[in-house]
């Protein structure tokens, strides 16, 4: 499975507030450890690799979250806590099996 998680820049550099937040969770619950990319949205550059995937996938919240798995269609998460629920905790529960 790989993660990516597209984060939102705005034209002064700095992530949005959403995504600076988002990426704090991540960081104190430990779960940055299965973000396997991160990529940039910049409002100010329509062909950065985030603006492009939010163009492929048809998104317009961010951040949002690409999950691939073998053999699926990649799914898109907009809600952290969806992604923590569906895949993050599921998948740590699959180790321990």
């Amino acid at each position: 499975m790989k993660i990516t998680l597209v984060k939102k820049i705005l034209p002064d550099g700095s992530p949005c507030r959403k995504c600076r937040d988002v990426e704090n969770q991540l960081r104190t619950s430990g779960w940055i450890k299965k973000i396997d990319e991160v990529l940039e949205a910049h409002q100010t550059d329509p062909d950065s690799p985030g603006m492009q995937l939010a163009r492929q996938y048809q998104v317009n919240k961010a951040p949002f979250f690409i999950v691939e798995r073998e053999n699926r269609k990649p799914e898109i998460y907009t809600v952290y806590l969806k992604l923590v629920k569906e895949v993050l905790e599921p998948s740590t529960n699959e180790g321990r099996q």
